[in-house]
């Protein structure tokens, strides 16, 4: 078990191993030169035929504050979102992925005390999203709607670039495609074009080294689960 840590990392191993999905941040700033620093440095990452499709709306200080304050007064009126830009699980999601999703739940609750049972506060902590969960950056990765599954790909590489650059300098994200569920109000706010898809958002600041929720660490199938050899 790798143990939870703040500290900046000084290889990519370390930066894998030391990531997390942080649920709860601490409010100092991060700044804008270091976020753009990592963008740069992320815009490195492989996407097919060089097409580079990804494109970043990045949102800190009052900007970020007047988003958020907006996302919670129309949740009075639609709590779960104006409904999600893509499936995020397949409806007919199978073992062993079912089983992963679901223990994950599990552990994650537990970590806050929260009971299978306590559908009121499930749905508060679910509400911590569209929060950032108190992170000073977030950022929102979305995808013009005429690209394909290849280039979905090519995000995914974008996104963990970001992961592991952030982890380099001591800090730490959460990918959460749950901001695909406020894909109209993103628009509003942010400009990005109606017939973009918003892929999902990052949270990115300095963790709470103290919250329990940060605590989580998640297993992995082994090697040989899902991988096959031959000629070795």
């Amino acid at each position: 078990m790798s143990e939870f840590t703040v500290e900046p990392t000084a290889s990519v191993s370390d930066a894998i191993a030391t990531r997390r999905s942080v649920r709860a941040f601490l409010p100092d700033p991060v700044p804008e030169e270091v976020v753009r620093e990592i963008l740069s440095t992320a815009s490195r990452s492989a996407s097919g035929g060089n097409l580079q499709p990804w494109k970043v709306h990045v949102l800190a200080g009052e900007a970020r504050d007047r988003f958020v304050a907006t996302v919670a007064e129309r949740m009075k009126e639609t709590p779960f979102g104006e409904g999600p830009e893509y499936d995020i699980y397949p409806h007919d999601l199978q073992e062993p992925y079912r089983g992963r999703r679901g223990q994950v739940a599990k552990e994650m609750y537990a970590t806050v005390g929260i009971a299978r049972d306590d559908s009121e506060a499930r749905t508060k902590q679910m509400a911590r999203n569209f929060e950032f969960f108190g992170a000073p950056v977030g950022m929102f990765i979305s995808i013009a709607s005429f690209m394909g599954p290849p280039q979905y790909s090519d995000l995914g590489i974008f996104v963990q670039s970001i992961m592991l650059l952030a982890r380099e300098r001591g800090l730490h994200t959460c990918p959460q495609e749950a901001w695909s569920m406020w894909g109209k109000t993103i628009r509003e706010f942010t400009g990005i074009p109606a017939d973009d898809v918003v892929f999902c958002g990052v949270s990115l600041g300095y963790a709470d080294p103290d919250a329990p929720i940060n605590q989580l660490y998640t297993e992995r199938a082994g090697v040989d689960e899902f991988a096959s050899f031959d000629g070795f």
